[in-house]
């Protein structure tokens, strides 16, 4: 069965028309004209903005690693100091 399933997915592959590979943003778009320039620019931004929240949340985690650190450290002294 599942030999079948690979061979039918190869033929779908092999005999589909050449349009269906293309990409949605740029097939048959000239590289010049104006949507691309915004399609550009729409990329670019959510790169920016994927970047600024992984740094964000990047952040936060190591401000968290951080109190967590230094709270066991604190602790660790205050047992420390019990006689």
């Amino acid at each position: 069965m599942k030999s079948l399933c690979t061979i039918f997915i190869f033929a779908l592959a092999t005999f589909a028309p050449a349009n269906v590979f293309a990409c949605a943003a740029c097939y048959g778009g000239a590289i010049d004209s104006p949507m691309a320039d915004g399609m550009n620019w729409a990329i670019l931004t959510l790169g920016a903005v994927i970047t600024t929240v992984l740094g964000a949340f990047l952040t936060f985690l190591i401000y968290a690693i951080r109190k967590s650190e230094a709270l066991t450290a604190a602790a660790e002294q205050k047992n420390s100091l019990k006689p």
